[in-house]
């Protein structure tokens, strides 16, 4: 037996279940950025899932990791995430929009010819999918102290928006070395200002963004993403321990309600040695705890039964298997997507995946 499955109720929520919708980047806004009808079709489809949490949403246009994801930058894109939320929500759902900035992880292809910002000058290694093709990443340049609180800043309007939009909730994307994340570790900050050198100063975009965020939506409704031991791109941080006992220790001081916890690095096996125990940050946070990487059936029911999670995120399931919660609950055979239509495209490879009903139906 397993709670999984059951209905549970979280900082005011009644949630269907213990599963959470990772956040899935799929591509396939119009130019402008802008979510529609397809994209309210797919979470609508999703909706089973106790907690749904979108696709990164960009809060700046140099501030996303590709083309043709839908943002949160500017008042025009509220409409297209309201038929999303009202999609969800007809449905029985919950929704949280994930609020991203990319960091040196993105182009000025998409930032209106200006280069990638990041707390220290630095080049990520590789190429970065964009409007025109594969292009080399660039020398992103550090952002000057006073520019910081227009980051803050952006972090805030999107925020609104969301709300604006019907959302339940915002999640902060601080993982996977993306801006805020790239303040956190000393591999990628080398600033001596105030928002670098000890953990406290690395650790201060992240509450003043949180800070921003929580003004307008409280803290039972705000959720953090971190990857604690995770390399992305590259990158860590030389004493994760003390970070990240730090970053939840000032989450609890702000009452945030939910912490997105990714085991390791995404789409990587959990076999590999973790630093730490990420457990000590499960009982240290007060609020909920969604565990997050490469979870299957067994693992999730088992992660429930030691309580080393509230809930469980399952991402790259969630693609091919729109009723992944129906299939988990009979242990039905599970529809692996083509990693080929992951990004781009429109409804095939998106909204075309049969349920378990459906494939009674047309059997």
């Amino acid at each position: 037996m397993t709670d999984l499955f059951d209905p549970c109720e979280f900082n005011g929520f009644k949630l269907q279940n213990r599963i959470a919708l990772s956040p899935l980047t799929r591509t396939r806004s119009n130019d402008a950025g802008e979510a529609g009808p397809l994209q309210a079709l797919y979470y609508a489809q999703r909706a089973s899932a106790g907690l749904l949490i979108t696709e990164a949403t960009p809060v700046a246009p140099g501030g996303r990791g590709g083309p043709n994801i839908p943002g949160l930058w500017s008042d025009d894109q509220v409409a297209g995430w309201k038929l999303v939320t009202d999609a969800v929500h007809a449905k029985g759902g919950l929704i949280f929009s994930q609020l991203w900035h990319a960091g040196r992880l993105s182009h000025s292809s998409l930032g209106g010819g200006e280069p990638p910002v990041a707390p220290s000058a630095m080049r990520q290694p590789g190429q970065i999918f964009t409007a025109e093709g594969p292009k080399d990443y660039e020398e992103a340049r550090a952002l000057r102290t006073d520019e910081i609180p227009g980051v803050v800043e952006m972090f805030r309007a999107a925020a609104r928006r969301a709300k604006a939009a019907g959302f339940d909730g915002v999640e902060l994307h601080a993982a996977h070395s993306y801006l805020i994340d790239a303040f956190l570790r000393d591999m990628t900050n080398k600033r001596t200002d105030a928002y670098g050198g000890s953990i406290e100063n690395r650790a201060r975009l992240l509450v003043e963004v949180l800070q921003a965020i929580i003004g307008e939506w409280g803290g039972e409704r705000t959720a953090v993403r971190l990857a604690p031991i995770g390399h992305a791109y590259q990158a860590w941080d030389s004493d994760p321990e003390p970070l990240f006992t730090h970053v939840v220790e000032r989450l609890n001081d702000l009452k945030v309600g939910w912490l997105d916890m990714v085991e390791g690095d995404t789409g990587v096996s959990r076999t590999a040695e973790p630093s730490f125990d990420l457990q000590k940050l499960r009982r240290l946070f007060k609020g909920v705890v969604i565990a997050n990487n490469m979870y299957d059936r067994d693992l999730a029911i088992a992660a429930r039964a030691a309580d080393s999670a509230d809930m469980i995120a399952f991402g790259r399931p969630f693609i091919g298997n729109p009723d992944l919660v129906e299939r988990l609950r009979r242990n039905a055979p599970l529809i692996e997507a083509d990693p080929r239509a992951y990004y781009g495209g429109g409804a095939k490879g998106y909204t075309d995946f049969p349920t378990l009903e459906d494939a009674a139906a047309a059997s």
